[in-house]
């Protein structure tokens, strides 16, 4: 039974949320009817779906132009997101471990400076970038935005993993390195199963950055055969090619949220442990 005490927070965050909820449903009443008259669809029709059929959507006043297709699309905003997430945790999980368990002259500058760093707005170096990918031949590809993505996250990545790494005891290391493990094997078989918290940390912060990532694929793509879901979505919001149509941009979005909302409704739990690497430099 719920405490009188807590009602009026309750009450609170209702309010809060009745907003956000309005709006998911009104995007769902707007894909599956033709017409929404207040958040009550008019007209119900599953033509907004039609898509999903061979995945090809049509740009509206034409017969033979279309968005690129929506399976393709998915493939590429899987791929980065997964691969900027791989990378992340590959990479943040060693350069955490080194830095909480070995002391080296100007580690604490090293951790600040990284912080710092991880503090730019990344809009910032959009210039900087693009001269650098145009040079090295990874303009207009995705894994020129992977590296990118990767390189400008990995400082927040590698402060969390340095918490959590902290919070697992040098004794139980010492132990297995007695028993006759190398230094890699006690890493690998004592100390990163109780850092698994920290490692879906990152790895969820990873996937939801490549999913979501929209500026860089604006700027360094400029061919259709490699755009995402954020793409997609700006095109048929913007109506780049022609009018807007309201119930397909409503269904390609709810595709488009699906996994952000599984990823958070499955591993919360995890979000809600990062508190653990909050601990400070020693």
């Amino acid at each position: 039974m719920v405490s009188r005490k807590h009602l009026p927070w309750i009450v609170f965050m209702a309010l809060l949320t009745l907003p956000i909820v309005l709006l998911y449903a009104l995007l769902f009443a707007q894909s599956v009817s033709e017409e929404v008259v207040g958040i009550l669809p008019v007209n119900l029709t599953l033509s907004n779906w039609e898509f999903l059929k061979d995945g090809n959507i049509r740009v509206p006043g034409t017969t033979t132009q279309y968005y690129p297709n929506v399976y393709s699309v998915t493939l590429n905003t899987l791929a980065l997101a997964l691969t900027v997430a791989f990378l992340e945790l590959v990479f943040s999980s060693l350069a955490g471990y080194a830095i909480s368990r070995y002391k080296f002259r100007g580690r604490s500058a090293f951790l600040a400076l990284a912080l710092v760093l991880h503090s730019f707005p990344g809009i910032t170096l959009l210039i900087a970038l693009f001269y650098i990918l145009n040079v090295m031949g990874l303009y207009d590809t995705l894994l020129g935005v992977i590296i990118i993505k990767v390189a400008l996250d990995m400082p927040l990545d590698i402060w969390i993993m340095k918490g959590f790494f902290d919070g697992v005891s040098w004794d139980m290391e010492m132990s297995a390195l007695v028993d006759g493990c190398s230094r890699l094997q006690a890493w690998w078989k004592v100390v990163m199963p109780n850092v698994r918290n920290g490692l879906m940390t990152v790895l969820i912060f990873g996937f939801l950055s490549g999913w979501s990532e929209f500026i860089y694929i604006l700027t360094f793509i400029s061919s259709q055969d490699y755009w995402t879901f954020s793409m997609l979505v700006y095109a048929l919001t913007t109506g780049e090619y022609s009018y807007i149509n309201p119930g397909v941009t409503s269904a390609v979005a709810i595709i488009y949220m699906i996994p952000v909302i599984l990823f958070f409704l499955f591993a919360q739990q995890y979000l809600l442990r990062i508190q653990i690497a909050g601990k400070g430099v020693t």
